[in-house]
């Protein structure tokens, strides 16, 4: 299911995609009883931040699982999608049945990345499928995994193709026959769309919002009533939670210091770096570490 790649600049492991033997290199199908057979539960439940993209449906029984910090109660029906960067944590899986999908984002091709936003690190993690779509998921889903589990009835070239076309059935039903799981929000204008991404891009490159505003050629005031109006909080403020969260993902996933981490998200010093993340957590960064790891703070 998954390799660990060593990494000499951090100095920790990668989880990164590996294929069983035999079968088409960028995706995989396994039941969720598989899963709890093959990987030992103080694994799943440690911090990861896998390459590759985890599509998980409940089926029977309930299952907590922990995207970027947000704690999820998966039940029958509802999926969750967790895309590559975000960081995870499996709970117990002792009574949950189910599938897991796993795939790298070049197994699919260029149209159906893009028809199922597959790149979209704001798309939700958690859906339910539309009343009147909810079968046809289910089918889509099974239909995958049959074939997945048919290797060797038609040449390896042939199913590899098959997989990826039921994959990309799989994906396009589920970003466009699925509702994200809480209040509906308006659609978001072109400003905010524009600044979202300037954001994504140039988050550890300056935490301004004048220097957005200057980047995109709008006002500081027209991107703040944007960004209100499509995620309720403040330009400022969205910049600094997307600076915090990949602080945290960096915290949990990695045991770089807190020296190196400031580095990387473009603070001028350990110091400032560990005031802002205290300020807006509560906590330091090395005590956010232990608590999300499960240690004792010492």
């Amino acid at each position: 299911m998954v390799k660990k790649r060593h990494d000499a600049v951090r100095g920790v492991p990668e989880i990164s995609f590996a294929a069983p033997v035999g079968t088409p290199a960028g995706v995989e199908v396994l039941p969720l009883a598989e899963l709890r057979r093959r990987v030992p539960a103080e694994r799943l439940t440690a911090p990861q931040r896998p390459d590759f993209h985890h599509l998980i449906v409940v089926t029977g029984g309930t299952l907590w699982h922990t995207v970027d910090f947000t704690a999820y109660a998966l039940e029958p029906g509802s999926w969750l999608w967790v895309r590559p960067g975000q960081v995870q944590q499996w709970g117990d899986l002792t009574h949950a049945e189910g599938t897991l999908v796993l795939f790298r984002e070049d197994f699919l091709d260029q149209a159906t990345a893009a028809g199922a936003l597959v790149a979209d690190p704001h798309a939700p993690n958690l859906r339910r499928p539309l009343p009147e779509d909810a079968q046809a998921l289910r089918l889509a889903a099974d239909h995958l995994a049959a074939e997945f589990r048919a290797l060797g009835r038609l040449p390896l070239e042939i199913h590899t193709a098959a997989l990826r076309h039921l994959l990309a059935v799989l994906v396009l039903r589920l970003a466009h026959l699925t509702a994200p799981v809480g209040s509906p929000v308006p659609e978001p204008d072109a400003t905010y769309l524009r600044f979202r991404d300037a954001v994504e891009r140039d988050f550890a490159r300056t935490r301004r919002v004048e220097d957005y505003a200057l980047a995109l050629g709008y006002s500081a005031r027209t991107l703040a009533r944007a960004t209100l109006a499509a995620a309720g909080l403040g330009a400022k403020e969205f910049i600094d939670r997307r600076v915090v969260l990949e602080a945290k993902r960096l915290l949990a996933h990695s045991d770089q210091s807190a020296a190196r981490i400031a580095d990387r998200l473009g603070f001028s010093s350990a110091t400032h770096f560990n005031k802002y993340f205290h300020q807006r957590t509560g906590q330091t960064p090395i005590a956010f570490r232990d608590t999300v790891r499960g240690r004792s703070p010492s």
